[in-house]
């Protein structure tokens, strides 16, 4: 179906959202005449309400998360969004051996923050120091009071 050009988008929606599967769902939208030769995919699975038996797309009004609209306007558009949605060329799609699971082209895992250790070193250093100097200055008063130092 995908050499064909059959398969126009993958969606993947919550976890628990149907009575009868607790599972993540995926949704396929075929087209018979595709126009684009590429494949989009929609990350959902993360936009949801949780709710207590089931967990249901949210319909908000104004300014609330409207997580429905969001996935038709991105379809309808296809938009792309980093960790939302993303434009997958054929090319792509078959060096990863047809794989169209969605987490391979649209992750939603956030990039670890880069700590720079020389500053660390540098700003514990500089703590270890201010703290001599305290406990120094401590114990001149303590001396002064003829009292033990620490």
């Amino acid at each position: 179906m995908l050499k064909d050009g059959h398969i126009d988008t993958v969606i993947g929606l919550p976890a628990n959202l149907f009575f009868s599967t607790g599972i993540p769902v995926c949704i396929l939208v075929l087209k018979r005449c595709k126009r684009f030769e590429d494949v989009l995919f929609i990350n959902a699975a993360e936009h949801y309400e949780k709710g207590k038996r089931q967990n249901v797309l949210r319909e908000g009004e104004g300014q609330e998360p409207n997580d429905i609209r969001k996935i038709v306007e991105t379809y309808q558009f296809r938009k792309e969004e980093e960790q939302y949605s993303r434009r997958v060329s054929m090319e792509e799609i078959e060096k990863n051996d047809w794989n169209l699971n969605i987490s391979r082209y649209v992750s939603t895992t956030q990039a670890e923050e880069i700590i720079d250790l020389e500053e660390v070193h540098n700003r514990l250093t500089d703590i270890d120091r201010r703290a001599k100097e305290a406990r120094e200055k401590h114990n001149t008063f303590l001396r002064e009071l003829g009292l033990r130092e620490i």
